[in-house]
């Protein structure tokens, strides 16, 4: 679609929005990959999204995971005396009291509030950065401790089963419908070899030793709005993904991506290492967040989160690989394939500091 008219049709939705004010110029926003999104000015800025529907197949599902967990939030930060206005994202309901409007092409539009003198980043810039993060994902989910996680719709089924995702990777390495499986071997028997990893959460949550919560799911830097002024963390956005889970793989899915010294496409793997300085700090920043709304088993299996997710992903990405590179975008010949290889040196690096990993864990939760 041509950039102006889908312009034009962003114009066209705020119509339907019951905002305050004039309106003026409304322009391409912020750098996310998965949603069209749009600054709408004005006497009040809004931000105003088309969503992705070939993604996200029930939108108002999402909709109101996303409409019954910020209320909630709302709650907690005006007992707290905080300001709802900026610590959570604010739903800008239509005039028919819907939370999303659809347009006569059938794609569904949202709006929230601007949320002022904050910004993201897109890439740890400081190490203070990446603690701040860390403290605003802790204290996510400690806000939302008490709401009734099986009331989400599950909005992408299966999410984290890791399992269903090994039994996939299987088949894909079978069936080789790219005649690409020969080439792979090594990588393949990798995660073969580690198949043990696959089922170990979800044994845990089945047997009861780990609750299920309300999870973000996508816990990387640039879904912190950090506070201009104080650079602090203060609002956890981007929640289309917000499912009832469990906190170690959000916890988890921030060290794979955060904690790595290189990027994770970096081809050149001599550049790849778990940074446990970094490690460490995240952890500190998590638990400090979270404020004993842990359990004993979850803050324990804080560094198998980090495993679990950096295998995943790692297994995902080859997956795909093996499948014709159909569903995470690449920009050079075997881009999946560097990028699964960064996640099996990161696992590789996590097998060989595994005691130190569950050494700072030990000792972060006994000075929290």
């Amino acid at each position: 679609m041509e950039h102006a008219d889908l312009r034009k049709r962003a114009k066209e939705a705020t119509r339907h929005f019951c905002i305050k004010g004039e309106t003026g110029d409304v322009c391409s926003w912020g750098s996310g990959h998965i949603n069209d999104t749009f600054l709408v000015d004005g006497d009040t800025r809004y931000i105003l999204q088309r969503m992705n529907q070939s993604i996200f197949k029930k939108p108002l599902e999402v909709m109101e995971n996303i409409t019954g967990v910020t209320t909630f939030l709302k709650g907690k930060i005006k007992e707290a005396g905080g300001d709802e206005l900026r610590e959570t994202l604010t739903v800008i309901f239509c005039e028919d009291g819907k939370p999303l409007y659809q347009d006569e092409h059938g794609d569904c539009w949202r709006m929230y509030y601007m949320i002022e003198d904050a910004e993201c980043y897109n890439q740890v810039e400081t190490e203070q950065d990446f603690y701040e993060s860390a403290k605003a994902f802790g204290n996510f989910g400690r806000l939302l401790s008490d709401y009734p996680a099986e009331k989400l719709h599950e909005t992408i089924p299966g999410f984290h089963d890791t399992r269903v995702r090994y039994d996939v990777f299987l088949r894909a390495a079978e069936a080789d419908v790219c005649g690409r499986a020969n080439d792979v071997r090594k990588e393949i028997s990798f995660f073969a070899d580690r198949k043990d990893i696959a089922g170990v959460l979800g044994q845990m949550q089945a047997e009861g030793r780990l609750p299920l919560r309300v999870t973000h799911n996508d816990t990387k830097l640039n879904n912190i709005m950090m506070d201009r002024k104080t650079g602090k963390g203060i609002c956890v956005i981007d929640l289309d993904t917000v499912m009832p889970g469990l906190v170690v793989h959000d916890f988890g899915d921030s060290i794979r991506f955060g904690a790595s010294t290189g990027a994770e496409d970096e081809p050149d793997l001599s550049k790849v290492s778990l940074d446990l300085h970094l490690f460490e700090l995240y952890v500190r920043g998590f638990l400090e967040g979270c404020q004993g709304s842990l359990t004993d088993s979850e803050v324990a299996l804080l560094a198998m989160g980090a495993k679990v997710m950096t295998y995943e992903c790692g297994m995902r990405f080859l997956t795909d690989y093996l499948q014709g590179d159909t569903y995470f975008k690449i920009h050079r010949e075997g881009h999946n394939l560097d990028r699964c290889r960064t996640q099996m040196k990161l696992v590789a690096d996590m097998e060989a500091n595994w005691q130190q990993m569950e050494r700072i864990v030990e000792q972060a939760a006994q000075n929290i």
